[in-house]
């Protein structure tokens, strides 16, 4: 009987184990859920949260885009260059004229230029030329290849019947004004390059969805966020607190324009294209750029060897960052006068 009786216990304990296992995988199973359920509860959350937020800087983006429209101010004159209107700001009456053309994604090179222009307009004509998508220019879908940049900008200055002149090219410019000088060589009298671009240093090719991506962030009002949330590179420098809001709001208007980005999608094309230019012997070159270039230790070897044989050329060197002409205008003007005063 005793027997029987272990076994009838040892069968309720089973069964009471078997009830409390059951019981414990229950509470874990309901646990599990209800984590699940909070933790989809904050995902969506987040998202309406993440959706509320883009609609807020899509909201603003535009109404600050229309606000803006009306307190940007003109400054230059409008010539017509392929049906459409290019600016450009004329400062000095010298005998002599220098064209000034930006580097790439400069918002207003009438503006950005000032402290050069100053220091150069009490001895030169200093027309500063805004392509296609900068400045108060008009956008374009034709393509921003070199020869088309080129052929531009050379309409602009026969509107204003500029014919001999001196080319100033920052950045980029550097590669467009290797064409220009050799399309034009009986109008140039002599190429500035102001930290200019080598054909030998190519840009990377930019692909189709990073293009896409830049104008997700245009379009989206995320760019204007970054702006506001980066560096203000126009804060310690000479411009006139007029003069930086200009800025401020022109660069919210072009920037990551769609011509802008056209010119950045054949960048590459364009440097492969320079690679057989060379400046013509006889032509007058001086280069003033950065001397530790932030990427490259071929910056200044790779300049030097653009003007090898060049009769006139030079290759002037500072301590600063790309954008030299802001806080070097006064050196480059007494070195570009010295300059021309020597090749004469």
């Amino acid at each position: 009987m005793a027997g029987y009786k272990v076994d009838d216990e040892s069968e309720e304990w089973h069964e009471l184990l078997k009830r409390s296992a059951l019981a414990v995988l229950y509470s874990r199973a309901n646990r599990m859920k209800k984590t699940i359920t909070i933790i989809g509860k904050m995902i969506a959350g987040l998202v309406i949260a993440l959706v509320l937020f883009l609609l807020i800087v899509f909201v603003v983006n535009i109404v600050c885009n229309k606000m803006e429209q009306g307190k940007i101010e003109s400054y230059g004159q409008s010539v017509t260059v392929d049906g459409k209107n290019m600016n450009i700001f004329i400062q000095g009456e010298g005998e002599e004229t220098v064209v000034l053309l930006p580097g790439y994604g400069t918002v207003a090179p009438g503006l950005d230029f000032q402290p050069l222009v100053d220091e150069l307009s009490p001895f030169y004509k200093v027309v500063v030329v805004e392509p296609f998508g900068y400045g108060l220019s008009d956008s374009t879908d034709k393509e921003r290849s070199t020869e088309n940049i080129v052929s531009e900008v050379h309409e602009a200055l026969q509107q204003l019947q500029i014919e001999q002149y001196i080319v100033m090219g920052h950045s980029i410019s550097g590669l467009y004004g290797l064409d220009y000088v050799n399309t034009y060589p009986n109008e140039v009298s002599a190429f500035v390059g102001l930290d200019s671009s080598v054909p030998s240093i190519s840009e990377k090719k930019i692909g189709s969805s990073i293009i896409r991506t830049i104008k997700f962030l245009k379009q989206s009002g995320l760019a204007r966020l970054q702006v506001k949330l980066g560096d203000d590179p126009y804060a310690d420098l000479s411009y006139d607190k007029k003069t930086k809001e200009q800025l401020r709001m022109l660069k919210h208007k072009n920037m990551y324009n769609s011509t802008q980005l056209n010119e950045a999608e054949m960048m590459y094309e364009n440097f492969k294209a320079a690679e057989s230019l060379s400046f013509p012997k006889n032509l007058p070159v001086i280069f003033f750029i950065q001397a530790d270039h932030p990427v490259t230790d071929r910056w200044v070897p790779e300049h030097h060897k653009q003007i090898k044989d060049s009769v006139y050329g030079q290759v002037v060197t500072f301590d600063g960052d790309h954008y030299l002409y802001r806080t070097k205008a006064k050196e480059i003007v007494e070195g570009l006068r010295k300059f021309m005063k020597e090749v004469r």
